[in-house]
């Protein structure tokens, strides 16, 4: 079944500096922080046609990983979105905007964040070459299903994501990525 949208209250959240600084903690090196800000909006529950998305801005003054490549590759599209995601689950949790996160505390978030958040399918394109150190991003949860722990598996949720990326310059590249999110919290 299938929201109408236009009956359902969309709130926005800017930037939340200290939860961005914390969502960035586990990358290295400063260096290795791509993500620069991020606006979430929310709109119903992504499981029936709701928005919950994120839409980021992101500076890469060098790569992190290799010598410059001179454009946007694969490995910072997986890095972008990793942020991205990461800062879309924390303030989904801290507003309470969907479940399962708004069952979460952050403090359980900050426990699975890097050791119970998976990626289990990455589909990436590349239509025009992405060359500038900045560019805007946008990644939103298209649905999110849970499962019980059960004899047979873990208690488990996925999530099935776009992403789509843009330079000034109208260069582009977008994505599908499916996460798992092992160990959930106990509701």
């Amino acid at each position: 079944m299938s929201q109408l949208l236009d009956d359902v209250e969309q709130r926005s959240f800017p930037t939340d500096e200290e939860l961005l600084h914390r969502v960035l903690t586990p990358y290295r090196a400063k260096r290795c922080e791509y993500l620069t800000s991020a606006t979430v909006t929310a709109q119903g529950d992504p499981r029936e046609g709701g928005r919950l998305a994120a839409t980021c801005t992101f500076e890469i003054p060098e790569s992190c990983y290799i010598d410059d490549t001179g454009h946007f590759n694969s490995v910072e599209f997986n890095i972008c979105f990793n942020q991205m995601a990461y800062y879309l689950m924390a303030k989904s949790v801290k507003e309470g905007l969907a479940d399962p996160f708004s069952r979460w505390t952050l403090d359980q978030f900050w426990t699975r964040q890097l050791a119970d958040v998976f990626i289990t399918d990455f589909k990436s394109s590349f239509r025009r070459a992405m060359r500038g150190p900045s560019f805007t991003g946008e990644m939103r949860i298209v649905d999110i299903a849970e499962w019980g722990a059960s004899d047979l598996r873990e208690a488990l949720v996925m999530l099935r994501t776009t992403c789509h990326y843009a330079d000034e310059y109208g260069a582009e590249s977008h994505g599908e990525v499916t996460a798992a999110i092992t160990n959930p919290p106990e509701n």
